[in-house]
């Protein structure tokens, strides 16, 4: 159980949260939600002693998981010892054993000592350890012959990954998970809420992905309106419950002011008459009636519509059988893709789906045309113009270091003004001074945001997004899904995000371990298609990405 007693965090003149109590009880999973900016990662670090409240006090149980946001911080452990080292006792014990062993004379005491640790590490389940890190690894796609290399010879990816197991790791009474599903593909997601969904402790999570807190939480904790509400239910039924209570609030005040209304109108006219004990009565009850103040939401929703200049003829894409190979660290020569071919139609909107290091990513590169196909053609249709949301968006906007999201917005400008660029910024939520912030201390969803205003001004009629969700919260997520639907042009994007796929794609791209499928419906039908494969006669199938040494394709760990 983790409580939390009259906290308070403010920052100068802004206030997150203020004189909050809740509780969170053992085996609940509460989602942390709230619009970026509301507080969410601030309580989450209060909570991990990794930042001090303004006021108020915090009790958590001694055996917490933690999600650590460092990647490199663990560079030069093995990736086996840092999964060990998310159960402190235990690693504390092993580390201490190992350094009394390397002795070469042991005293009485030091003997004494070592029988200790040996019981600890046996209590703490030591002895199978690093079998059940290894399981926990493998089952988040870490293969068995990477866990005794260093994390430093892993993607950022991969090494998000393990910091996951490393929570995990250890029968935790607790986890404090930050953005998890960031850096995962839709096969470790699941395999993310099959683990938490058995999970017996106090769970709080933070996430932009509304299907995984639907799927995981049995409680939301919203932030908003400077203060934690705890609803019961999935994120779903907490906006059900959220503007219910909300309108009821709103029309009980309306209700009060109409009242006190006619009150006064008494007041006003008996109150110095013969009725004037009447009138004081109704003084009285004017008290009695006090309106609620409602404070004014955080939430704050991006506005996304995607414009073009000019259409593109009928066929806005055609590609006819690709390939592209890698060369591995080893030498061999992995083929991601190999004669590939389909078409995309004006107004598609296709979602690539698949798991990480597959070549979504390549495949978006080569139609972009920031990398070229070993073999065949891409072709773009009549009057096609591209615009590109690349998956490392933060460093392409970083590399304007010293500019203000303004100043980076108008180098991209051809004849608009600064009113028109200042409303492209207001859309997505750099209104006032904040148009005014550097690139360089942008975070990851004001950078997205910032490269999505980009998009709207150049008004390209094929949009080429690579990861646009990551970051973003579950506002922008829904904004940006209503402006795919709504764009009158083509769009093709590689999401993990099952709601956007869901809500906005109506072709499917479906990379496999051994196989590419272009499906023309939505992501939904593709599902049920799937499970249905010898009877469906819809899905073309690419045989792909076959090593030319056969080597597994599980030692390539770039997301190509």
């Amino acid at each position: 159980m983790i409580t939390v007693s009259k906290l308070t965090k403010s920052f100068t003149t802004k206030i997150l949260f203020e004189n909050v109590s809740v509780i969170f009880s053992e085996g609940n999973r509460y989602g942390l939600t709230g619009p970026n900016g509301a507080g969410k990662s601030t309580f989450m670090k209060i909570l991990q002693n990794a930042e001090q409240a303004t006021s108020g006090e915090v009790s958590i149980p001694n055996r917490v998981g933690i999600l650590r946001q460092d990647q490199f911080m663990f560079d030069k452990r093995k990736i086996i010892d840092t999964v060990l080292m998310g159960n402190k006792i235990l690693w504390s014990a092993l580390e201490e054993r190992d350094q009394l062993c390397s002795q070469t004379e042991l005293t009485d005491e030091m003997g004494m000592r070592l029988a200790e640790l040996e019981v600890t590490i046996g209590e703490e389940d030591g002895y199978t350890a690093e079998y059940k890190a290894a399981k926990l690894l493998e089952g988040i796609g870490i293969p068995e012959e990477k866990h005794y290399e260093l994390m430093e010879t892993l993607p950022t990816d991969l090494k998000f990954r393990v910091l996951i197991v490393q929570a995990l790791f250890g029968e935790p009474n607790a986890l404090l998970l930050d953005e998890p599903t960031n850096y995962l593909d839709m096969q470790s997601i699941q395999w993310l809420e099959n683990n938490l969904l058995q999970y017996k402790g106090t769970l709080i999570v933070i996430s932009h992905d509304r299907h995984f807190l639907n799927s995981v939480c049995t409680h939301i904790a919203d932030i908003d309106y400077e203060t934690i509400v705890i609803y019961p239910g999935n994120y779903d039924a907490m906006v059900i419950a959220k503007v219910q209570a909300r309108e009821q609030l709103e029309a009980q005040n309306k209700a009060k002011s109409k009242k006190i209304e006619q009150l006064q109108d008494f007041v006003n006219k008996f109150g110095a008459g013969t009725r004037s004990s009447q009138a004081q009565s109704r003084k009285k009850e004017i008290e009695r009636l006090q309106i609620t103040e409602l404070k004014k939401s955080n939430i704050q929703r991006p506005f996304i519509r995607f414009e073009i200049e000019k259409p593109s003829g009928r066929e806005a894409l055609k590609v006819k059988n690709i390939s592209k190979m890698y060369e591995q660290p080893d030498g061999s020569i992995l083929e991601v893709i190999n004669n590939l071919s389909f078409e995309i139609l004006r107004g598609d909107k296709v979602g690539v789906v698949g798991n990480n290091g597959l070549g979504k990513t390549t495949l978006l590169r080569m139609i972009y045309g920031d990398l070229n196909p070993d073999e065949g053609s891409i072709q773009l249709g009549y009057e096609v113009s591209t615009g590109y949301f690349p998956q490392d968006y933060k460093s392409e906007i970083q590399s304007k270091s010293g500019f203000n999201a303004f100043e980076w917005l108008e180098g991209f400008s051809k004849e608009e003004g600064s009113e028109v660029l200042r409303n492209y910024l207001g859309r997505m939520l750099f209104s006032g001074d904040d148009a005014l912030k550097k690139v360089d201390s942008l975070s990851g969803g004001e950078s997205a945001r910032l490269l999505i205003a980009k998009l709207m001004l150049l008004k390209n009629n094929f949009l080429i997004l690579d990861e646009p969700t990551n970051h973003l919260d579950i506002e922008a997520v829904s904004a940006l899904s209503e402006g795919i639907k709504n764009f009158p042009g083509t769009v093709i994007f590689v999401s993990h995000d099952r709601d956007l796929i869901s809500n906005a794609a109506n072709k499917i791209i479906s990379f496999k371990k051994d196989s590419i499928e272009f499906y023309p419906g939505s992501y939904d039908e593709y599902l049920f298609s799937s499970s249905n494969r010898d009877t469906d006669n819809k899905t073309t199938k690419h045989n792909t990405k076959k090593s030319k040494n056969k080597k597994s394709n599980d030692s390539v760990y770039e997301d190509l």
